[in-house]
């Protein structure tokens, strides 16, 4: 979905889209999930939030996402941890608030890591970290898992369009950012919002990576209702209010 409001950001990588406004710090940035866009529902509540409050915001795709350029058989976390960084560090000024939905929470933390100096606090819902790893490879039937090793990619149903490609470039390269298997030398405070009924990211994932954040450091809010999507009115007010909570 192309927003009207969309500016294009020059990278190494082509052109990507963004949505900012300018306002009072500290500054809050919005990561969407794999093969999501910027257009979402809970990227333009906390777009509608910043604007009446005054709060600078910005919000962006991906390569190879929305209105991004690129092709997605070129994608990897490497180029979307890099997109990530780029915005950072060419479209916000001082301390950030990274808000990084499903596999924008795994590219929040990486971006985190990166720039500590940059981010205040990070908030992540449902946070899909080593993704690729965990919840595709090691799932993929043995065919799937061959397929891939074979022709480079494989075609699963589900996701937009109704079927999703996975290549063996994704997955190789995202063991280049697996993070779960060591403590996350994380400097900032880190609220986790994770939903009980989540089927794609369950809950037992936001608790491994909480036990690898540093304990003083961490929160993790657990709804019972909540599915992955966390985009009910009572999901984006609680999401809008951890934001806020994390800004003062």
């Amino acid at each position: 979905m192309t927003d009207p409001a969309a500016q294009q950001l020059i990278t190494d990588s082509g052109h990507l889209a963004y949505v900012r406004h300018r306002g009072e710090g500290p500054g809050v940035m919005f990561l969407g999930g794999f093969a999501s866009d910027m257009g979402g529902i809970k990227a333009r509540a906390l777009d509608a939030w910043a604007r009446e409050r005054g709060r600078a915001f910005v919000r962006f795709d991906y390569f190879a996402h929305g209105a991004s350029d690129g092709e997605w058989g070129e994608a990897d976390i490497t180029r979307w941890r890099s997109d990530a960084l780029a915005v950072l560090d060419a479209l916000t000024e001082g301390p950030q608030v990274l808000v990084g939905s499903s596999m924008g929470g795994w590219i929040a933390l990486l971006a985190a890591l990166a720039r500590p100096d940059r981010v205040k606090a990070l908030v992540l819902i449902a946070p899909a970290v080593d993704f690729t790893e965990t919840l595709i490879w090691e799932r993929l039937p043995l065919h799937a898992r061959e397929a891939i090793e074979r022709d480079g990619q494989w075609t699963r149903p589900g996701g937009p369009g109704g079927q999703q490609v996975i290549t063996w470039r994704l997955i190789e390269d995202g063991r280049r950012w697996l993070i779960l298997d060591a403590p996350v030398p994380l400097t900032c405070p880190v609220h986790i919002l994770q939903g009980w009924q989540d089927r794609d990211m369950p809950w037992s994932h936001a608790v491994r990576l909480m036990e690898q954040l540093p304990d003083a450091r961490v929160t993790l809010t657990m709804t019972r209702p909540g599915d992955h999507r966390l985009a009910e009115p009572d999901d984006l007010a609680r999401l809008i209010s951890v934001v806020e909570a994390m800004s003062a």
